[in-house]
């Protein structure tokens, strides 16, 4: 997965709003307490930081797993 792919898919279920900020504020205990911005800034691949999400936030729809 790559970055734009891991940034669509924020954007289509959190709202474009929230998503930057989200990615920007959200400490994940998943990430091992790292934002989205940091996990990527620190070489974390934009899949495993998808699959940190998921499983942080478990309603998200199916169309985006």
């Amino acid at each position: 997965m790559r970055i734009t792919e891991l940034r669509r898919r924020l954007i289509a279920h959190f709202g474009e709003n929230w998503a930057p900020s989200y990615s920007k504020d959200f400490v994940l205990a998943e990430l091992g307490g790292l934002t989205i911005d940091q996990a990527l800034a620190m070489g974390v691949e934009p899949a495993d930081i998808w699959r940190a999400v998921l499983r942080h936030n478990p309603d998200i729809s199916s169309e985006l797993r």
